[in-house]
């Protein structure tokens, strides 16, 4: 059987490959990643440890003509400012920035789809502008794009993450963007049952969280925002990297431990955590949500599958993304 190539850029710890892997594995499909490239050392590591290769560094410094032919591009592309946005060169309007990067490797290879990933607030960034020059762009590149904002809460995960995903593929297809698949997983299922005590905060933060919230379920996530507001839900709020480290706690009374922050973003228990605790919460705080990027490779898939001759893959009604 003909393999399904693809790349993996800016992968982080492998969100999309995870998720590729899954949706192939499940319907026959021969996955081929044949590029990765991160510049972060912690999750070169993580990913090499877990799929058996060193991702390229930084991305910048990779010529678009040694990249590998591939069916399929993936790419959770940082969102960096775009100083000269709004003034609607297009595919020029690009340079400089990191998006380049992607939208040269697309101009030079031209694979058939394209997966994008990015924070929701890319929509209202800049007055839109800066999306409406991403898109641009890709259609400037030959490609039909859509983007939606997918929740991750829709898709079997226990949190609440936001993200907008931006789809492009060369011929003209019926695509359309999965709708939700309630419910999540309960956080009974995500959360460990025996857990070391200095995950657990000082009788002082406890006493401050519950004098200032009660809850309404038996088991929740509490979270406090900035303003010091605390609520709770029977699911996570986005993880976060950069976040205080008692901006979530189960039950308001502890933190949550690396394994359940990778199954929150939905990776299998198989996947190794082979970095520190401070490492593992930034990885995961950055990394996409698995089910969430899954669900709408299952809805690409058919039309890549088609486009090399390979058997046909199963409706997107049929799906199971436990």
């Amino acid at each position: 059987m003909e393999k399904l190539k693809f790349i993996d850029l800016f992968c982080g710890i492998g969100g999309f490959r995870q998720a590729m892997e899954e949706a192939c594995r499940e319907h026959g499909l021969l996955p081929d990643c044949v590029f990765s490239s991160d510049i972060d050392p912690a999750c070169q590591f993580s990913y090499e440890e877990n799929f058996g290769e060193r991702p390229f560094g930084d991305i910048t410094q990779a010529n678009e003509k040694d990249i590998p032919d591939h069916d399929v591009l993936f790419a959770g592309f940082p969102c960096q400012p775009f100083s000269i946005i709004g003034q609607r060169k297009g595919f020029e309007d690009t340079r400089g920035t990191l998006f380049f990067d992607i939208a040269r490797i697309l101009k030079e290879k031209q694979p058939k789809a394209f997966i994008l990933e990015n924070v929701k607030q890319l929509v209202g960034h800049n007055k839109g502008q800066t999306l409406h020059v991403i898109l641009h762009t890709l259609r400037e590149l030959g490609y039909h794009v859509q983007y939606a904002v997918l929740n991750a809460l829709d898709y079997g995960l226990p949190q609440k993450r936001e993200r907008v995903l931006i789809v492009g593929h060369r011929q003209p297809v019926s695509f359309s963007f999965p709708p939700p698949k309630r419910p999540f997983k309960p956080l009974s299922e995500v959360l460990e049952k025996h857990v070391d005590k200095k995950r657990y905060v000082s009788d002082y933060i406890l006493e401050k969280r519950q004098n200032k919230h009660q809850s309404a379920y038996q088991l929740s996530v509490w979270h406090e925002n900035k303003s010091g507001n605390i609520c709770s839900y029977p699911y996570s709020c986005a993880l976060r990297s950069g976040a205080s480290y008692n901006y979530l706690l189960v039950n308001g009374e502890r933190r949550l431990t690396p394994r359940e922050m990778f199954r929150l973003q939905g990776f299998p228990d198989s996947y190794k955590i082979v970095v520190s605790d401070s490492q593992a919460r930034k990885q995961a705080g950055n990394a996409v949500p698995v089910h969430l990027v899954k669900a709408v490779i299952l809805r690409l898939l058919p039309y890549v599958a088609k486009t090399m001759d390979m058997p046909p893959v199963m409706p997107d009604y049929a799906l199971n993304l436990d």
